[in-house]
């Protein structure tokens, strides 16, 4: 999840309608993300409707060609308040110099997720994909799918 500070989060519109974001984000523990965000963003207000959420993160640089990484992460996402709030505060605050406070502060987010879909070629292989569920004891494997 280093490999780039740029996450893209997909959120649905109440009508169904699909709708992507690019945001900076930072993590904590087992794949929890975590960001900021005007409440009355698009994804924002989606997330106030209908949790469910989806994160992609890779980086941006790879090359056609040579082995890609990246995490797809599926789950749900919103405002976090309290306790929750001030660990998404110190998680993002150690990635980035954002400073949460004053009234013009942004809420913090986080997102968790209930499974994953991995892809490391130069490890897994080409066009290999792993999808496993994300439990409390850590990840449970669901299947591997190749492609190539």
């Amino acid at each position: 999840m280093n490999a780039s500070p740029l996450c893209s989060l997909a959120t649905v519109w109440p009508g169904g309608r699909p709708h992507i974001n690019h945001m900076y984000f930072a993590w904590r523990g087992a794949f929890e993300v975590v960001w900021i965000s005007d409440q009355d963003s698009r994804h924002s207000r989606n997330l106030a409707a209908k949790p469910a959420a989806a994160i992609t993160i890779y980086d941006s640089h790879q090359t056609w060609g040579r082995p890609d990484r990246g995490i797809q992460l599926f789950g749900t996402a919103g405002v976090v308040t309290g306790g929750a709030a001030e660990q998404a505060a110190r998680a993002y605050s150690a990635r980035f110099p954002y400073e949460p406070s004053g009234a013009d502060s942004y809420p913090f987010y986080r997102f968790r997720p209930r499974e994953l879909k991995l892809f490391y070629e130069r490890i897994l292989g080409a066009g290999t994909l792993v999808s496993a569920k994300v439990t409390a004891d850590g990840l449970a494997w669901e299947r591997t799918e190749v492609f190539a």
